[in-house]
């Protein structure tokens, strides 16, 4: 367990700042006391520096994990955030995605949020923005990039595309 290099902080952050912009500072400083970010066999985790002060005490090969999992640096040193993050950034999320209950469970199993299954969008919206997508309810169901911008999804077919960029749709029914 080890602080962040300079260079997978700068990557780190610019992750999650995809996704909930400037209210990074707000994970960190947080009224119940200070939260930081530790790397762990390649994987970030999010945790109080109470419990990691307590956890400098385990060996490196003992240590399983440690706070909360926010994702993992690949081989190649990109970075890639997990589901376990959704609970810290969905409060924070700038822009967001409302999906109608008769889309929910095809969102969950891995398949695209079509344009029908969209129940509401945060206004401008840019293009390939980080959303969090919500049900109709309010509760978080995962993360994502938004394939268009609030203005391109109002002209869209409702049925006919799936949420990909112009470049690379594909037409679901004829």
């Amino acid at each position: 367990m080890r602080p962040l290099t300079e260079d997978e902080t700068k990557i780190f952050f610019e992750k999650l700042a995809n996704y909930i912009g400037g209210n990074i500072q707000l994970l960190i400083d947080r009224p119940d006391g200070m939260y930081c970010f530790r790397l762990h066999r390649d994987r970030v985790y999010y945790v109080s520096e109470e419990i990691m002060r307590k956890a400098t005490s385990v060996a490196r090969d003992n240590l399983m994990s440690l706070g909360t999992c926010f994702g993992k640096f690949t081989k190649s040193g990109k970075f890639r955030l997990q589901v376990t993050a959704l609970e810290f950034l969905a409060p924070y999320a700038k822009f967001k995605v409302w999906v109608k209950p008769n889309a929910e469970q095809s969102y969950l199993y891995g398949n695209h949020v079509l344009k029908s299954g969209l129940g509401r969008i945060t206004e401008d919206t840019p293009r390939y923005q980080g959303v969090v997508v919500y049900s109709m309810n309010d509760i978080p169901l995962g993360f994502g990039v938004a394939a268009y911008s609030t203005q391109d999804c109002r002209k869209l077919d409702p049925t006919g595309y799936h949420c990909f960029p112009p470049s690379r749709c594909r037409r679901v029914s004829s």
